[in-house]
């Protein structure tokens, strides 16, 4: 059977795939390029998404290319809405849609699942109480990848120690767009928490 593995998120997944077609010029990129992943890669990574877009696209944009593996970064904007624009997507929610797309996704030919935290870096000094939100929906991702027997990746433990060796603005100039280093190495560790 080939190998399609179909990545889904937001503007970290995206990468400008738009104009950088078909996988954009991050993480995905590099892990194409790499050559550790075979068969064929998907990108469909979108801008400002939140877990409630991608459910409502899961079916178009995911189960339709019959994935053999699934990779989801979700969880930043569900977060970053609730401080800018006052939109709260509570816990409850967020697990709850979670575990509806995988369980669509292990219905539907049962792929590998690779869950990754989402991450921030608190380079400004009002990030600090974003963590109030978003550790417990990094907790929920932890939850799915035991329920739904899914591989980790562990972005934000991954930044938040290696900001201590470089610098924040070395891996995410804003705290949540990596630069190419912090796509690099984000690349490496999902390689490698991929098994690959």
């Amino acid at each position: 059977m080939s190998q399609t593995t179909v990545f889904i998120g937001d503007s970290v997944t995206d990468c400008g795939r738009e104009v950088a077609p078909p996988f954009g010029d991050g993480y995905v990129f590099n892990i194409a390029n790499s050559g550790r992943l075979p068969g064929k890669i998907i990108n469909v990574g979108t801008s400002g998404h939140r877990l409630i877009d991608l459910e409502a696209r899961w079916e178009t944009d995911v189960l339709a290319h019959n994935p053999t593996l699934v990779s989801v970064a979700i969880g930043i904007n569900d977060t970053w809405r609730r401080y800018d624009d006052n939109e709260v997507t509570t816990i409850e929610d967020f697990e709850d849609r979670y575990r509806r797309v995988l369980r669509a996704t292990a219905a539907h030919g049962d792929p590998e699942l690779v869950l990754c935290e989402p991450f921030l870096l608190e380079v400004q000094d009002e990030m600090k109480t974003w963590r109030e939100d978003l550790d417990p929906k990094i907790a929920v991702v932890h939850q799915m990848a035991k329920e739904f027997g899914a591989k980790l990746v562990p972005f934000d433990t991954f930044f938040t120690a290696k900001a201590k060796e470089l610098s924040m603005v070395a891996l995410a100039e804003d705290g949540i767009h990596p630069t190419v280093l912090g796509h690099q190495l984000m690349a490496d560790l999902w390689l490698e928490s991929a098994g690959l």
